[in-house]
Order: structure tokens, then sequence, then C-alpha cells
């Protein structure tokens, strides 16, 4: 890998560290404003709106211009983002600005993930996906541990001590914090390397882009392997928005934490994803990435296991095992989806097009897991209802790509026979 790579890495790190810390840090900040309960899983909803709203712009705008300068702008709009947070005086002004940061966040994600195919070739996406996937979960794991020690009582305390201008509360303390953290990941952001694409964009009419972009969307949902990569990242991120916010209620009624240390916990679960990256990166070829989705499967019927779990040290085992699990199916597949996305209509579009599905399925399955807690379903329901549906969908998924499989192998025995007539006339 060369260097240019290693500073995408950097930039990603802060920046999603940043977010994560964000997110536990905005939960504090709902329970300050006294929100009712069903609000804050909505958090996630309005953060990942934008990738949906703006899917059909956002990849145009990544192609349009060097994407370390695209990724620079976004983190810019994020800190005007923690500015607003910071302002914040009732729970939806504080859900409106979290929006904002997702709007800078969906611009940035086309970028980041874009410039890999630009900068590697192919037969290094698995391992540089590894990279970027593992680095990301750890930034995850310090995210939240980090967003659930500003929190604390005995750390903000510390930290108002030190009589920051403006910061008079412990949520305020931690929104400045954060967004010195975005400050850095927008340094880093100036020293990725232009690698030399035309980024001229062939037409900037808005209804063109939505044109374009609807048939991109056709393009990967018709193309056989793009399809299923697709269908198994859309349901991984969703599920795994969902498992964020699944996680926070579960371990205060399993464990009795409060939301610093079950913060934390979500932590734990992106440790196991880390993991996973990283095995799948050193054991799975591109060529074999459909070789994992069995794993999937089996990933939502151990989630149920969580229900039977009230001891700490299980409940770490456990969480790693999830996250493993999925960490090691999803790194595979999002590789894939990448690289038919590249050839078929290029880096940012592709992009764009698999955030615009991934964030429909987070939008869907926390409206769901909202709707859930307000008519206060109890949790180790809902995480029998998750685990039950994580298994159906990727069952489904498995035998939607036999299928598949089935028609190329017959297809290409109706050609053979053909041949074969030919050959004997």
């Amino acid at each position: 890998m060369n260097r240019g790579f290693y500073t995408i890495m950097a930039a990603q790190f802060f920046s999603s560290l940043a977010d994560n810390a964000l997110l536990v840090v905005a939960i504090a900040l709902l329970i300050d404003l006294h929100a009712p309960a069903f609000l804050i899983p909505l958090l996630k909803f309005v953060f990942v709106l934008f990738y949906v709203i703006l899917a059909p712009f956002v990849g145009a705008f990544a192609d349009s211009m060097p994407k370390g300068r695209v990724m620079f702008i976004s983190n810019t709009v994020k800190i005007v983002g923690c500015g607003l947070l910071f302002c914040a005086m009732h729970q939806y002004s504080a859900l409106l600005a979290y929006a904002v940061i997702g709007l800078g966040a969906a611009a940035y994600s086309p970028a980041k993930y874009g410039i890999l195919t630009e900068l590697l070739p192919p037969e290094k996406l698995v391992v540089a996906n590894g990279w970027i996937e593992g680095l990301t979960v750890a930034s995850i794991v310090l995210g939240t541990v980090l967003g659930g020690t500003l929190i604390t009582p005995a750390v903000s305390q510390y930290l108002l001590a030190l009589d920051l201008p403006l910061a008079d509360t412990a949520t305020e303390i931690s929104i400045f914090i954060v967004a010195i953290i975005y400050v850095a990941a927008a340094v880093f952001n100036l020293f990725i390397p232009n690698t030399g694409i035309d980024h001229r964009i062939p037409k900037k009419n808005p209804l063109y882009l939505i044109q374009e972009f609807a048939h991109c969307v056709k393009l990967l949902w018709t193309d056989k392997l793009g399809q299923i990569s697709l269908a198994v990242t859309t349901l991984f991120w969703g599920a795994g928005a969902t498992l964020q916010f699944i996680v926070i209620e579960w371990a205060e009624v399993a464990l009795g934490f409060q939301l610093n240390k079950a913060a934390q916990l979500q932590g734990v679960v992106a440790l196991g994803i880390a993991i996973g990256a990283v095995m799948a990166a050193r054991t799975i070829a591109l060529k074999r990435s459909l070789s994992v989705i069995p794993m999937g499967f089996a990933t939502g019927l151990v989630v149920i296991i969580m229900i039977f779990v009230h001891d700490l040290w299980t409940a770490i085992f456990l969480l790693i095992l999830i996250g493993g699990m999925a960490g090691f199916f999803v790194v595979p597949m999002n590789a894939l989806l990448q690289h038919r996305g590249h050839i078929l209509m290029g880096a940012g579009h592709s992009i764009a097009v698999q955030n615009f599905n991934e964030n429909l399925s987070i939008l869907a399955m926390l409206s769901l897991y909202a709707l859930l807690i307000f008519f206060e379903v109890p949790i180790h329901v809902v995480i029998v209802l998750f685990g039950l549906f994580m298994t159906i969908i990727m069952a489904l998924v498995r035998k939607w790509h036999n299928a598949n499989q089935s028609k190329e192998d017959s297809l290409h025995l109706i050609g053979t026979r053909k041949l074969d007539r030919r050959w004997r006339h």
C-alpha cells in the first residue's frame, strides 16, 4: 500500500471517531432535554436521511473534483453541525442539528470508498477494505468509549474545570471536543493525493442526474453479482444501525448499565467486526467473496442468544462473536460490490447507489424499532424478532444466489449443446 492509502486511513479514522463519539453525546443531550425514548433511535434516522434524499447527487459530487477535497468540504459541514448541536435548546432542534452532520456524512461516504478504486488495483480491494473496515471499526470502538467517557460525571466535571469558553454543561464540552476531532480529520483530508482521474461531469442538470442515478440503481440490481452483494450489505447496515440501539436498551435491562457503560458495549461489537474484517481480508479472495453468505444467516441465530445472557463477561464474548461473524461476511461482499460498481458505472456513482439502498434499510429498520419502543415491546421480544428477521432474509438471499447460479449453468449447458450440434454438422 502506498502513502496515499495511509493518509486516507488516518482521515477516515478521525472522522469516524468523531461520528461515533458524537452519537453517544447526542443521546445524552436528548436525555438532558427530557426527550421521549422513541426519539433516541430517530437520531440515527435523521443522520442517514440525507444519504437517501441526496443519493442521486452525492455520487456526481464525489466524482466532480479530487476526492480529498470532497472529504474536506464534508468534514467542514460536520463541524458546522456540531456548532448547531452545541446551541440546541430543544429536542427537535437537536435532531435538526444532527441531521446537518448527516448531510456532511452523506457527501463524505462516496469519496471515502470511491477513492480506493481509483488508487488501488482490483486485486487489492479486499485487503484495502479489510484495513479500512478494521480501522473504521477501531474508531467505532474508541469513539463509543470516548463518547461514554466524555459524559461520565467525573470526566465531565474535570473538563468543565478547564473553563473553556461557552461550555457550561457536560454535553456542551463533549460536543466541543468532538468538533476538534473533526478539524483533525479535515487537516488529513488536505494531504490525500490527487489520483489524476478526469473529474469533468458530462451534465449537471438535476433531472438528468436523477435519471442517471435510477439507471445506476437498475444496473446494480440486475447484475447477477451486484444484486447479491448489494442485498447483503443493505441488510447488514440496516441491522447494524438497529443493533446499536438494541445493545443500549438490552444492557440497561439485562446488565443494569447506564448510557456511558452501555455505549462501551457498542464498542465491543465493533471490536468483533474489526476482528472478522481482518480475518476476511487475509483469507477471502475477491473471486470467493460469495462463499461467506451462510455466515450471514448464522449471525441472526447467534443474536437471539442475547436474551439468555445476564453476565458481563458472557455478554462481551457473545457481542465480539456477533461482530466477528458480521465483519467476516460483510467485508468480501463490500469489496465485490465496489468492484462490480466500478466496472458498471464508476466509483462515486456506485458508492452512492450502495449508500442509497443501505440507508433506506437503516431508515426502515430504525423506524420499525422506534415503533416497537413506542408501544413498549419488551427488549427480549425485539431481539428475537431482530435475529429471526436477519436469518430469514439471509436464507432468502442465499436461495436467490443459488437460483442465479442454476440459471447460469443452464444457459452454459444450452450454449454448449448448440456448439456441439454445429460441430457435428
